[in-house]
């Protein structure tokens, strides 16, 4: 930038600006910079949730594949993890009987380390107990 003999025009990439529209210039570039910043921290956010997503999935996909391995490997059958039955079913009863194996089965699914909880329901836990799970588990 350059300025004219006549101090009312600048050189401005080879083209003259009146002096009065340069400021509207600099006002116009302040504002596509504050506006890329704006793009540029939104992206970060996306690119952010997309890597804790993936490392989320990745543990998910490790612990679903210990699963089928452990199931799917019948010459070396493991054995099957002692789930406590924190209610005991009657066998008199058949739809006692229905609700105790379905109530072995959530827990079951907790002890392989997935949330049975209404709040993170077939997520896989990666912190240890979850109270809303365990507090399920015993009603």
């Amino acid at each position: 930038m350059t300025l004219s003999s006549s101090n009312h025009y600048v050189c401005f990439r080879g083209g003259i600006l009146e002096k009065k529209s340069i400021f509207a210039h600099i006002l116009e570039m302040e504002t596509q910079m504050g506006q890329m910043h704006n793009d540029l921290g939104e992206l970060k956010m996306i690119v952010k949730e997309l890597l804790e997503e993936n490392q989320r999935l990745t543990l998910e996909n490790d612990q679903l594949r210990k699963v089928l391995k452990r199931e799917s490997s019948p010459e070396t059958p493991a054995p099957a993890p002692k789930i406590p039955v924190l209610h005991p079913v009657p066998a008199a009863e058949s739809t006692e009987d229905v609700v105790g194996e379905g109530y072995d089965n959530l827990a079951r699914l907790y002890y392989e380390g997935f949330h049975i909880c209404n709040v993170y329901y077939g997520h896989l836990r990666t912190e240890g107990d979850c109270l809303f799970c365990l507090s399920f588990l015993n009603k």
